[in-house]
């Protein structure tokens, strides 16, 4: 057995988390654990006593991101420890991916896995104390480290999905839908907004189906009885946000009948008018090909009426262009689709014959440049719509969340509206106060007027 180290050098991990906000999650839990046990964090792979990575392994081009960045850490350190999605695939002949890719890594694990990697950590570097005496610096109480700014947050409400989308291999790596206890997600939220964060974003594989794998049960928070059901939730969080003055924004939410319920809270302003929702496509026969839950629904219809409930809804949604077999009449279906729709936000991948996605077996794979080659004539129809919705807010004023602001905002400053989500939508460039006494401060709440639009952002006037 190791020793442990002095007080006075407490080992040191490198930490490097890639992929969605799923992973930022685990990579938060991680941390946190890690400054419990009084571990520090290493600004480099070189000052580093080991260096862990969270890898993502949904599309290639993740792949390859995840495999540099271990040889990366493998070079400039040699102690690693990889975590996350990619450390679940299979290779070939059975054994694990990411080992027969960098035999040297220290240890391999799949997603949500903190036991197992603080146990790698233990094995390969000494627990410096006591987690029980010592207090986590930096972190907020319950909710624990966060890797975002301060002033915004990501609550991941559960892992998994009970989908078999063809082109997606998410649920072989992080297994079906597992929700969180509702007690358990509301005690992390208040810790949030008790610790200043002004922006809380839910997150999951599929939001919609919150409670479905426990039935909806009742479970408990603040002494009171609450549905395990996205509705039940989104009305705790909106009211918990409201004397904080801070939003609350929904992600990955599926189009399922149910969503109808949450549009009139956002009409009432309890939490944000804007829905995250992966539509993927629009013909009912690519639908089908994915295996899309929501093969079967009318989504355009179903769009009409949640902006008649809530004209201010924001919609952003992702699709992917260039699915095996989609015809030059099944896309056009798409790009009218988004035309009548009109998708405030969208993003699209060329489709990604991922390994081990089912969709590759499918007949009619198109070559990869007929793939690019729709993706960029969808994202041309993306912005056109995207830009004239902007070009519509232009003399509006809006609440923006203030980003970024050197110099108390002296010369401007960058913040985003409540429909710009962080790293994925637009941003409202703010320009200098007119009046001296206007102070911009990051992670708070300012109006602006907007004055003009910029691509994807808008341009406004601090008031």
């Amino acid at each position: 057995m190791s020793e442990a180290l002095s007080p006075t050098q407490p080992p040191k991990v490198g930490f490097v988390s890639l992929g969605c906000p799923k992973n930022l999650t685990d990579s938060e839990l991680i941390l946190t654990q890690l400054s419990a046990e009084g571990y520090q964090t290493a600004k480099s792979f070189e000052g580093a006593d080991l260096v862990i990575v969270n890898t993502c392994g949904f599309i290639d081009d993740a792949v390859k991101e995840s495999l540099d960045t271990i040889g990366d850490a493998l070079a400039e350190n040699g102690k690693v420890i990889v975590t996350g999605c990619l450390g679940a695939r299979s290779g070939d002949g059975g054994g694990n991916f990411v080992q027969q890719m960098h035999p040297s890594v220290l240890a391999v694990t799949g997603p949500q896995a903190t036991q197992d990697v603080m146990d790698a950590v233990h094995r390969h570097l000494p627990k410096p104390h006591d987690p029980f005496i010592d207090l986590v610096p930096g972190a907020f109480g319950e909710a624990g480290i966060k890797l975002t700014p301060r002033h915004y947050a990501y609550l991941k409400i559960s892992e998994g999905c009970n989908h078999r989308c063809t082109f997606c291999i998410i649920p072989s790596m992080r297994g079906d839908l597992v929700s969180r206890p509702i007690g358990d997600v509301l005690k992390e939220a208040k810790a949030l907004f008790e610790g200043g964060v002004k922006e809380l974003l839910v997150i999951s594989q599929d939001t919609s189906a919150y409670g479905v794998d426990v039935k909806y049960r009742t479970g408990f928070w603040d002494g009171k009885p609450v549905k395990t059901r996205l509705l039940e939730l989104v009305q705790s969080l909106g009211e918990m946000a409201a004397p904080y003055g801070a939003w609350v924004r929904l992600h990955y939410v599926y189009p399922y009948p149910s969503v109808d319920e949450i549009i009139p809270l956002m009409a009432q302003g309890l939490v944000l008018p804007y829905l995250d929702v992966p539509f993927q496509h629009s013909h009912p026969d690519v639908l089908k090909r994915m295996k899309r839950p929501a093969s079967g629904e009318k989504n355009l219809e179903r769009i009409q009426r949640w902006r008649e409930a809530c004209p201010d809804i924001v919609i952003r949604s992702t699709f992917i262009a260039g699915f095996p077999g989609e015809t030059e009449e099944e896309f056009l279906h798409l790009l009218d689709f988004m035309r009548e729709a009109q998708i405030d936000r969208a993003g699209c991948f060329a489709y990604s014959d991922v390994t081990g996605a089912e969709a590759n077996n499918l007949p009619g794979m198109l070559p990869l440049e007929e793939r690019e080659e729709r993706r960029a004539r969808f994202m041309a129809v993306a912005e056109e719509v995207s830009v004239a919705k902007l070009q519509g807010r232009v003399g509006a004023t809006m609440q923006v969340l203030v980003d970024h602001a050197p110099a108390m905002g002296r010369k401007g400053g960058v913040g985003r509206s409540y429909a710009d989500a962080p790293e994925i939508d637009g941003t409202v460039q703010l320009l200098p106060p007119e009046k001296i006494s206007k102070q911009l401060k990051v992670g708070e709440f300012t109006k602006a007027r907007i004055v003009g639009v910029q691509g994807h952002d808008l341009v406004a006037q601090p008031i």
